[in-house]
């Protein structure tokens, strides 16, 4: 394990959420339907998260020595509203479970600053699974 190592977990999770932030404001565009306003605001204001996380990621790949990724990961698009509240829950899943092997790295490399960060962002997609989670009626 390296700098190099925390650099590309970064880098990794930079693509994931400019992937998320278009995701997003994709669904924000294309929902339609009769409980669509609600919701249609829930998607934009969690774009807004999702842009300070790139935010503050980006910032610390250029002070490890980085340079932040333009790559953009896989976006899921389309579908009624539940489908797409289906596919962010589903993003976010993802990046917690992400967001959690990239602490254990950072930790490892005795890199407490982007520990946590990385902490600070977990916690913010830990509270958007709950939102759609509470949303779609599917918390366990």
């Amino acid at each position: 394990m390296s700098k190099q190592d925390v650099i590309e977990a970064l880098s990794q999770d930079v693509s994931d959420e400019l992937a998320a932030i278009m995701q997003y404001l994709w669904h924000h565009y294309t929902a339609e339907g009769v409980e669509s306003p609600a919701i249609i605001e829930l998607f934009e204001t969690t774009s807004r998260d999702e842009m300070k996380h790139l935010e503050m990621l980006a910032e610390r790949i250029v002070y490890l020595g980085g340079e932040p990724p333009t790559t953009i990961s896989q976006i899921r698009k389309g579908g009624d509203l539940r489908k797409m509240m289906q596919d962010d829950l589903d993003a976010e899943n993802h990046a917690i479970r992400q967001y959690k092997e990239h602490i254990a790295l950072s930790a490892s490399e005795n890199d407490p600053v982007t520990r946590l960060m990385l902490e600070r962002i977990l916690s913010d997609e830990e509270r958007h699974a709950d939102l759609w989670q509470t949303t779609l009626g599917t918390r366990k």
